[in-house]
């Protein structure tokens, strides 16, 4: 109980100094101080990863598209380069025609989800960088990697 009634007087306490910093606050305020910061429109890159020897994109793709749509809201889109990668596992001319299939239905999803007046690079990495120096594989391959260049609207 003593514990309760200690931190409620505690409370009140906070309540009243937050309280009666809002009383010298001058009402009402201004608009510049209500207005929210423009959106920074900084530039972003996303994945989409495909199934084995897939070019389909995934549910889990389409979702990364939806927010990818979503934080280039508002701003301009300077430019989107896509490049479809793949694993090492395949003959390497299977491989590139894959990660070129992968750049190529992302390209087609990014226009559908809004990215239609920028023009779009597509690159095919195929299997290039799949294995490391030593010769291991590299994990999580099968991808598409999507770089975002956004920027502020010019002021009118």
């Amino acid at each position: 109980m003593k514990i309760s009634v200690g931190m409620t007087a505690g409370v009140i306490v906070g309540v009243g100094a937050v309280l009666g910093g809002c009383a010298s606050t001058p009402w009402p305020r201004s608009r510049a101080q209500i207005e929210t910061p423009a959106t920074p429109c900084q530039d972003f890159e996303v994945q989409i990863y495909f199934d084995r020897d897939s070019a389909e994109i995934p549910r889990e793709g389409r979702s990364v598209l939806a927010s990818a749509q979503a934080m280039a809201k508002g701003c301009q889109v300077k430019a989107v380069q896509v490049i479809g990668l793949a694993d090492a596992v395949g003959a390497p001319d299977a491989n590139l025609d894959l990660s070129r299939r992968r750049g190529e239905v992302v390209r087609k999803a990014l226009g559908k989800a809004g990215f239609k007046q920028v023009v779009l690079d597509v690159t095919a990495a195929g299997e290039a960088g799949a294995t490391t120096a030593l010769g291991a594989a590299q994990p999580l391959r099968r991808r598409a990697d999507i770089r975002i260049d956004l920027a502020p609207w010019p002021r009118r």
